[in-house]
């Protein structure tokens, strides 16, 4: 299905009509503007896509979530987190952390996030719906990660590291942030071993979309800066 730029911005095909191969493709074009995104992102869909493509909407079934009640913290991340040389912060530096999480990984040199994205997440931060969270040694960012806050839910995007178990000592702080908000989930998009190994598990489209009709609400929070922890 095409969405028209022009097209009223809440409309999304019916998730139902994704497809299986490539797996959660529901849509191509539209916009990037506040207002679709954070359409989407009520409905369980969100853009991901090359520098070189249209613009592309999924919506992935199973989908993966983490409970903030069942993060699992390792003895060695426990250690880290009582003893490592890391600070964390809230919402410090936006800009900075989302262009750290669009640097290439090790795995190849291209990059979904590109300079459109950004741009769009960086209007989503200003109007208080996306937040970063950041882990820093000194005044070094080293690790973090950013994303949508719909009321009680919170759609991760993504996260970057420098320093070993900076991005899982970022992803803690999200986790006790998350509880003092009453965010009820957190959303991992697709499955992965890393973030199985945290307590994130797969559910159905139709779970995961129920969950959104109770907890997600398209209010802005403000910033969520706060003393370093």
């Amino acid at each position: 299905m095409w969405l028209s730029e022009q097209a009223d911005p809440n409309w999304f095909p019916p998730l139902e009509q994704a497809l299986r191969e490539p797996p959660g493709l529901l849509a191509a074009g539209g916009d990037l503007k506040p207002a679709r995104l954070l359409a989407a992102y009520e409905r369980g869909v969100f853009p991901w896509y090359s520098a070189q493509q249209p613009i592309l909407w999924w919506s992935p079934d199973p989908r993966m979530l983490l409970l903030p009640e069942e993060f699992v913290v390792s003895r060695s991340l426990r250690k880290t987190l009582r003893n490592g040389p890391f600070t964390t912060r809230l919402d410090s530096d936006f800009a900075a952390t989302i262009r750290a999480c669009a640097q290439p990984r090790r795995s190849g040199p291209d990059t979904w996030l590109h300079e459109e994205m950004i741009d769009s997440y960086q209007r989503l931060h200003s109007l208080g719906f996306a937040h970063s969270v950041e882990a820093t040694i000194g005044e070094r960012l080293v690790g973090g990660l950013y994303g949508i806050q719909l009321g009680g839910v919170f759609f991760g995007e993504s996260m970057f590291s420098r320093e070993r178990d900076a991005s899982k000592v970022a992803m803690a702080r999200l986790v006790e942030e998350c509880r003092s908000r009453d965010i009820r989930l957190i959303d991992c998009q697709v499955a992965s071993s890393h973030l199985a190994s945290l307590g994130a598990r797969e559910v159905s489209r139709e779970q995961f979309v129920a969950l959104l009709r109770r907890y997600a609400r398209r209010a802005p929070c403000g910033s969520w800066s706060a003393q370093p922890a």
